[in-house]
Parts: C-alpha cells; sequence; structure tokens
C-alpha cells in the first residue's frame, strides 16, 4: 500500500469515526497541478467540524512526518487541510451545498475504499 493509500484510509477512518456526512474522495491528479486527490465531507455543525479536522490529525501524525498547512479551523464553516498530494475540505452543510466543490471537479474520478 502506498503512503497515499494509507493516508486516505486513515483520513477516512477518522471522518467515519466522528461521524462526518457523505465523504467523498476524488482522484484529480490527471487534471491538476498541485494535488492528486481531494477528500470532501462535511458535518452537521462547528464542533463536528473540528473534531473532524482534530481527528484526521491524530490519525495522520502516525504515518505522515511533513509540514501541513491548515485553514479555516476557527469558524469551521470550511476547513482545509493541505497534506500536498491530498487536500481534504471540511464543510458545515450550507457552505459545501453552495461551493459544490464535486461538481467543480467532476472530471475528476471518484474512488471508493475496497
Amino acid at each position: 500500500m502506498s503512503l497515499e493509500q494509507k493516508m486516505i484510509q486513515a483520513i477516512v477512518t477518522a471522518l467515519e469515526d466522528k461521524k462526518a456526512e457523505d465523504i467523498k474522495i476524488i482522484d484529480i491528479a490527471k487534471i491538476c497541478s498541485f494535488t492528486n486527490y481531494f477528500i470532501i465531507a462535511n458535518g452537521s455543525n462547528v464542533n463536528q467540524v473540528q473534531a473532524m479536522t482534530e481527528a484526521i490529525e491524530e490519525n495522520l501524525k502516525q504515518i505522515y512526518n511533513e509540514e501541513h498547512k491548515i485553514e479555516g479551523y476557527q469558524k469551521a464553516n470550511w476547513v482545509l487541510l493541505d497534506y500536498g498530494n491530498i487536500i481534504i475540505h471540511l464543510f458545515d452543510r450550507e457552505n459545501r451545498d453552495f461551493y459544490k466543490l464535486e461538481k467543480i471537479w467532476k472530471d475528476g474520478t471518484l474512488i471508493t475504499l475496497d
């Protein structure tokens, strides 16, 4: 299993543990020059989105030792975690419906975990 695959599994596990809604993994490597994957999910409130963020960071701490960036944690209506080849977008419901990232990146390949 590649590092990216391990990271994706750890991210999805963290999101599922925190009851994230509508988790999507989009492979955009063929259509994007700055990352390989987007992972998109939403929570129902600020506390849940922050808990999802913290769970991801905790799970990835074990397998990813590089610096990463995080934006939007305080407001938690759209949190972006940038792990280089994997970028995670965590929304509240209203902002996910508004920004519709899945539609913007519809030329990517939606993937599922085995």
